[in-house]
C-alpha cells in the first residue's frame, strides 16, 4: 500500500522557520522524483519545490526560492523542506509528490500557517 505521510506542519511568525518532513512507503522511493506542492485558501495548488530521484536536481518555485531547500534521503524513505524566512503568503496545505510517469502519488497534506 502506498503512503506518503507529511510532518511537521504548524503555526509559525513571520521571519521563522519550519522543517516539512514526508515519509514514504510502499513504492520504489529512490526511482521516483519528489515535490513539494501547497495549496492556500481559494487559490490553486502550486509547485513550491521539486528534487530527482538521486538528489542532483533541485527546482524551486521563484517565490521561495533562497528561502526554502529541499533535500531527500533514500536510505530512509523521506524528503524533507526546510522553510525559513517564512511569510504571511506562505501560508497554505503542503503536500508531499512522488511521480515516476505515469504513476503519481499524494500525501494528504499538513497545515502551515505564518502569523503573527
Amino acid at each position: 500500500q502506498v503512503q506518503l505521510v507529511e510532518f511537521g506542519g504548524g503555526l509559525v511568525q513571520p521571519g521563522g522557520s519550519l522543517r516539512l518532513s514526508c515519509a514514504a512507503s510502499g513504492f520504489g522511493f529512490s526511482w521516483y522524483a519528489m515535490s513539494w506542492y501547497r495549496q492556500a485558501p481559494g487559490k490553486e495548488r502550486e509547485l513550491v519545490a521539486g528534487i530527482s530521484s538521486g538528489g542532483g536536481s533541485r527546482n524551486y518555485a521563484d517565490s521561495v526560492k533562497g528561502r526554502f531547500t529541499i533535500s531527500r534521503d533514500n536510505a530512509k524513505n523521506t524528503v524533507s523542506l526546510q522553510m525559513n524566512s517564512l511569510k504571511p503568503e506562505d501560508t497554505a496545505v503542503y503536500y508531499c509528490n512522488a511521480h515516476d510517469y505515469p504513476r503519481d502519488y499524494w500525501g494528504k497534506g499538513t497545515l502551515v500557517t505564518v502569523s503573527s
